[in-house]
């Protein structure tokens, strides 16, 4: 029961959230690509649920494999090797390939994390998300955030930790 209410109330502040954002991109002239691994396409579907959006939201990319990291979004098979899918240097490539390949868009998210159950490690816990951020013609940035609760509360919270960042960028 308590885990409804906290998904309930992080859905009503995932969607809010997504509409300040839109406002922000619009007042920036800015347009938006994600490229999403662990959640899965969520972020920008907070974005298209608001009526008007495509003014300011180029598209979404999920890329949940790696293979398909490296072929849609150029990230390398050797930062993959090396790094692994959940770390800053995977997120700041699959940032910067999505403003590869969304020409139109000014700025990207990318996401990729253990939303568990399982998968961790003591390494790379379940609840461990990387995000990176870029800008066309600025710093590609990547965090880390270790968030609390089931599979469900992990990608919601990244999810809105992933619209915060985009709205930080933008400030």
């Amino acid at each position: 029961m308590l885990s409804s209410i906290l998904v309930s109330e992080l859905s009503a502040e995932l969607i809010q959230q997504s509409a300040t954002l839109l406002d922000a991109l619009r007042r920036a002239e800015a347009k938006l690509v994600t490229a999403e691994s662990c959640t899965g396409g969520l972020v920008a579907a907070l974005l298209t649920h608001h009526a008007g959006s495509s003014d300011v939201t180029e598209g979404g990319l999920v890329t949940y494999s790696n293979s398909m990291k490296q072929s849609v979004l150029g990230v390398r098979e050797e930062t993959l090797r090396q790094f692994g899918a959940v770390s800053a240097e995977t997120v700041r490539e699959m940032a910067s390939g999505a403003l590869g390949i969304a020409q139109d868009a000014t700025h990207s998210v990318s996401i990729s994390g253990i939303a568990g159950p399982g998968g961790g490690s003591p390494e790379k816990p379940v609840g461990l998300v990387w995000f990176g951020t870029a800008m066309r013609g600025g710093d590609v940035l990547a965090e880390a955030r270790i968030f609390e609760g089931d599979r469900t509360e992990v990608r919601s919270q990244a999810a809105l930790h992933a619209l915060a960042l985009v709205a930080q960028r933008l400030a």
